[in-house]
Formats: structure tokens, sequence, C-alpha cells
């Protein structure tokens, strides 16, 4: 019983030794950690304000916080794990080894991930803006921090990767806000080139949804077999080309048919043999 009553305390004392040996150490980390909490807490914070002043993408500037507090939190448990008497050395050997074999796993996504940071950080293009990529044309519906997601003018949904987008030519067709349209037409050597150049010009002019401040061109481009082809090139609304196009060919049908304006004869040689 006394043997017993001895170990125990002996055991008590051993525990009391420590208690006093590791109070501090517990005390100074336990303020350590709470305070670094509540500054990673009001980091974060005045980083969401100044990326929120820098008008960064919303699924970007979510993205970067949690990173951001991820990153700063496994430092601080490093930093109290150590402060305690913990050995820290193995603990940031296996976080560096498990680092790299996600990297090298992921080594695809995170260029996609990198090339989405890249793209909402510089912007050449916004949702909305209609512009060619990767041999595609499509207006962006939506820029995430992997893909970037195009619809087409026939309503197909095509999702580029962004690490492959930010690597390659980028034409934003509608970053101006006006385009230039291009309707060629064919017609006779017979005709009066230059007036014919008059009455389109005025008819065109009337368009509503034509820019008058830089007027139209009307240029020969071409002469081949009797036949002359004249390239009419109007400005407008990147939203509105389309439809200005469409009308030019209308415009240009209305004044052959009131001035008996005539086109080259198709014509074909057949041989029998």
């Amino acid at each position: 019983m006394d043997t017993k009553f001895f170990d125990l305390e002996k055991h008590l004392q051993h525990f009391i030794t420590l208690l006093v040996e590791y109070s501090p150490r517990l005390l100074a980390a336990g303020f350590v950690l709470f305070f670094g909490l509540w500054l990673i807490r009001r980091f974060s914070k005045i980083a969401s304000k100044a990326m929120d002043k820098k008008e960064l993408d919303v699924s970007l500037r979510t993205f970067l916080i949690s990173l951001l507090s991820v990153g700063l939190k496994v430092i601080l448990i490093v930093t109290v794990a150590g402060m305690i008497g913990i050995g820290t050395t193995s603990f940031v050997t296996i976080l560096g080894a498990a680092g790299l074999a996600v990297g090298l796993a992921l080594q695809g996504s995170l260029s996609n991930f990198a090339g989405g940071v890249l793209l909402l950080i510089f912007k050449p293009y916004k949702v909305d803006d209609m512009i060619e990529v990767q041999g595609q044309i499509g207006r962006v519906s939506e820029i995430q921090v992997f893909n970037t997601i195009l619809i087409t003018s026939d309503l197909k949904t095509i999702i580029l990767p962004n690490g492959v987008v930010s690597n390659g030519t980028i034409i934003n067709i509608s970053k101006n806000g006006l385009l230039r349209g291009n309707v060629d037409i064919i017609v006779s050597t017979n005709n009066d080139i230059d007036a014919l150049k008059e009455l389109l010009m005025k008819e065109i002019l009337k368009h509503p949804l034509i820019i008058k401040e830089t007027l139209p061109e009307i240029v020969a481009v071409k002469i081949i077999d009797n036949a002359v082809t004249l390239s009419i090139k109007a400005y407008g609304k990147s939203d509105d080309i389309s439809q200005i196009n469409s009308d030019i060919i209308l415009i240009s049908k209305k004044v052959f048919e009131q001035h008996n304006i005539t086109t080259p004869i198709q014509m074909r040689l057949v041989q029998n043999i």
C-alpha cells in the first residue's frame, strides 16, 4: 500500500513539475493562437476590401481570401506547435511533400487556375464581350477560375480552359463598342460604278443603326470576268453589326431594282465529247 502511494505521489510530483515548466509555454502559445486567429480575420477583411476596390471578380476574390486564410492558419499552427515544444521539422517536411504531390497531380488544373487569375486581374475581356480565341467566336457568358464559357451565335456552349486562353491570342471583337461591317456585292462592268456608289451611299446613310460620324466606305476591290466587286464597309455598334450587314444587302437589292443595275451573267461552257 505504501509503495502504491509512493508511486502515485511520484507521478503527481512529476505532473506538477511538467505543469510548472510548460505553463508559461502553454499560456504564451494560447495567447499567440488567439491573437493570431484574430489577426488573420482582420487581415482577411482588409485584403477583401482592397480586392473589392480593385474590382476583382467575386469568384476570384473569394478563392484568394480562402487561400490566404488557410495558408496563414497553417503557419500559425506550426508556430504554436513549435512554442509548445513539438518538433516542426518533420511536420513541415510532410506538408512540403504533400504539396509537391498535389501540385504534380493537379499540374493542368493549376495551369488553368493561374491563367484564370491572370484573366480576372488584367481583364482582356469581360462578361458579355464578343471574343475570338482558339479559333472559337462567341459571347462571354462566364469567367470562372479554371474556365471561360462562351455562347456562340447558334447558342452552342464552349468551355475553354483558362491556361490555354491566357497563353494564346485573344481578339476582343466588342471591346471598343463599335465595329465595321463588310458586305461585298458584284455588279456588271456595264454599269456606271461611280453613280452606283453614290446611290448606295445615299440609301445606306438613311439607316438608323449606322454611325454617321464615321462615314461608310464603298470601294471597288476586284474586277474579273466583266464583274466588279464592291465592298461596302459601314460602322455601327458591335451588337448591331449583324443587322446592319443584313440590311445593307437588302438596300443594295432595292437600289438594283429601282435603277436597273445589272449583274454579271454567269456563263457555263458545256463541251460534248
